[in-house]
């Protein structure tokens, strides 16, 4: 029998009770923007003064992880983070909304090639989906649970592309996504919303996300918390991103997998059937 993907921390219980479930979007189900970490990165390394005698690769690995800390917040909170280790390291800096402006426009371009790639039917099946996403949402919806996603995302992004992808219909729940005003929207608002409209306790609650914020959030709630700390630059690799899985863990994930394809057996594990 195959070794299963699947790592059970010390805080996982099964959870018979889960009647509701909130994914997180890009890295969790779409990887229409993988690789947004690495865009982020670079584009950083090109602004940040290089100090004679720095450590080039500490710096790779810092900011990647100062990257991954922010993950579930819209961009903008990054870019004015950004924006003020800029002017303390003594640079002239530009404000987060230029910052965002300049991440907004790298990142689109390799979106729209992905989408074309899409439109004009060069994809392989699912290519943009993290692997065996649909067969969890096929496991999900056959068990009659609410499924919401709920993405840091501008929403009309998540909406096009979820229906691009071929996913809107999972989604029973609720699509919920940023807006382009970030003082009017927050995740944790939102997942106040959906426990108030559904009427369901943190033991009804299941969230699946590869960002801190959903993870953090999820166990405040006294939910259960299912961290994807996925390759997405090889999809389907089974590999689990060290740095995704550290981030995820220190925010308090009950479980860790690198993607869908034991999905039965986090599903029985779960529901203890």
């Amino acid at each position: 029998m195959a070794e299963s993907s699947i790592e059970f921390l010390p805080s996982f219980e099964a959870r018979p009770k889960i009647t509701n479930v909130v994914l997180d979007f890009d890295g969790t189900v779409s990887i229409l923007r993988q690789g947004w970490q690495y865009t982020m990165q670079r584009m950083f390394l090109e602004i940040l003064p290089q100090r004679e005698g720095s450590d080039h690769e500490a710096l790779k690995t810092e900011l990647f992880t100062e990257i991954l800390g922010f993950n579930g917040k819209q961009p903008i909170h990054q870019m004015r983070a950004f924006a003020e280790r800029v002017a303390s390291e003594g640079q002239g800096a530009l404000t987060g909304e230029e910052y965002l402006k300049d991440y907004a426009q790298r990142l689109r371009a390799e979106i729209d090639q992905r989408i074309e790639r899409i439109r004009n039917g060069l994809a392989i099946d699912d290519e943009y989906v993290v692997h065996q996403a649909r067969k969890v949402l096929d496991l999900m919806r056959a068990k009659g649970l609410r499924i919401s996603l709920l993405s840091g995302t501008n929403e009309d992004f998540v909406r096009e592309e979820a229906e691009l992808l071929g996913l809107t219909d999972y989604f029973n729940a609720g699509i919920f996504g940023g807006t382009k005003d970030p003082t009017k929207f927050s995740k944790e608002a939102v997942y106040d919303r959906i426990m108030r409209d559904e009427g369901i306790a943190g033991e009804n609650l299941l969230s699946i996300g590869d960002g801190p914020v959903e993870i953090r959030i999820t166990k405040e709630l006294k939910g259960l918390a299912v961290a994807v700390a996925s390759d997405e630059l090889d999809n389907g690799s089974g590999r689990v991103h060290p740095e995704k899985r550290q981030v995820l863990v220190d925010a308090g994930a009950d479980v860790v997998i690198p993607d869908y394809r034991d999905a039965g057996e986090l599903m029985q594990k779960i529901f203890q059937s």
